[in-house]
């Protein structure tokens, strides 16, 4: 990875600064790609997945720069599923074999959620604090472990997603913030607003027969 970084390290040059701290190259392409996917995501489209897929790894090697390898570790599985996730959309079904449609959630699949974020922020957690110098582990590992739920219920176009994505970036701007990363804060808290809006939109999706 630092062989990586080193050999990438133009695009971390500054584009601007914003707030006393500087906005490079590679965070201002990131931004423009991430926003782009999110309103593709609000319409339904597939071709979300792959600036999903581009603007993870460039987020990638921006929060490994910046010592937030929980987030780091998450863009590289954001990859993953998102390859996943693009074939769900492409060609996925429900359980009686038809095609994948916009739907909620179920008690029990939303009370399983529940539970599977109460295992893995901990466990995450405790992993970053003792295996990383990570200085803000458990900061770290809730927006990472509940990231990893919205991106199963974005892939199966459940509803509830879009709820879950607005707790992660409310928490990521936090987050954010404290490490001065600007650029991506104001792209979180604008992530926010859309996770309404996308709700929104989906829940009138959901409710057409």
């Amino acid at each position: 990875m630092e062989s990586l970084l080193h050999a990438l390290r133009p695009l971390f040059a500054p584009a601007f600064t914003l707030w006393g701290a500087p906005a490079t190259w590679l965070e201002l392409i990131a931004v423009v790609l991430a926003l782009v996917m999110v309103a593709l995501n609000m319409r339904v489209n597939p071709l979300a997945w792959p600036l999903a897929i581009a603007s993870s790894l460039l987020y990638c090697l921006l929060f490994w720069d910046s010592r937030l390898y929980g987030e780091a570790g998450l863009q590289l599985f954001f990859v993953v599923v998102a390859l996943w996730g693009w074939w769900q959309w492409l060609r996925g079904t429900m359980d009686n074999g038809s095609a994948l449609r916009v739907r909620a959630l179920s008690r029990r699949a939303t009370l399983g959620s529940l539970l599977a974020l109460a295992i893995a922020w901990p466990a995450l957690a405790l992993f970053l604090d003792h295996r990383t110098d990570s200085d803000v582990p458990w900061f770290d590992a809730f927006p990472t472990a509940a990231s990893v739920i919205g991106q199963w219920l974005l892939g199966r176009k459940y509803v509830e997603n879009w709820l879950v994505w607005l707790l992660v970036n409310v928490v990521s701007v936090a987050l954010f913030a404290f490490k001065g990363l600007w650029l991506t804060v104001l792209l979180y808290a604008m992530f926010a607003v859309l996770s309404v809006v996308g709700w929104r939109a989906w829940r009138r999706l959901a409710a057409t027969p």
